[in-house]
């Protein structure tokens, strides 16, 4: 099994929108985990809301701090992904595995203002996040252990980044 881990500092938002897809979507293939530098005391009432409406279940999804990753008995990580410039730009812990990394910088949906434009940014990088993770987990065995594995995990969001804008 491959192991993903998506980055925030508050872990309650793009990192929770992003653990939650990729375990919705991978079949069994691929484990989602999410975590923070600075993790809040719970996922965003919001990103709750947005992963149900997209019929994704929310049970288990908590807050945690990244320092769980890097405990010996935290499943070795395939792939490492910021969604927040402020994680990318943090010393992360060492983690287990090999823990190929890639910034995909999202938009930070509390920040976007008053609850509608909060919900509608939320469902933006909820659908942002799951183009990205479709073509990641249509991604062979090959190309998850090829040397470039990191270079190609951020080509894939560089490609659909301009797209977005």
């Amino acid at each position: 099994m491959r192991h993903v881990l998506i980055l925030c500092t508050g872990n309650s938002a793009r990192s929770i929108l992003g653990e939650a897809l990729i375990n919705h979507r991978a079949d069994g293939r691929v484990s989602g985990h999410s975590a923070g530098s600075q993790p809040k005391a719970a996922p965003h009432p919001l990103a709750l809301e947005c992963l149900r409406e997209a019929g994704i279940a929310t049970e288990g999804l908590h807050s945690k701090s990244w320092d769980a990753f890097a405990e010996a008995d935290a499943p070795p990580l395939d792939l490492v992904i910021t969604v927040c410039d402020a994680a990318a730009g943090e010393s992360c812990p060492l983690f287990p595995g090999r823990a190929a990394r890639a910034h995909w910088g999202m938009p930070d949906p509390p920040a976007a203002g008053d609850e509608t434009a909060q919900r509608a940014r939320f469902a933006a990088v909820r659908e942002a996040l799951a183009a990205r993770i479709d073509e990641l987990l249509r991604w062979p065995d090959a190309d998850w252990d090829a040397p470039d594995f990191a270079q190609r995990a951020q080509a894939l969001h560089d490609r659909l980044a301009p797209a977005e804008s």
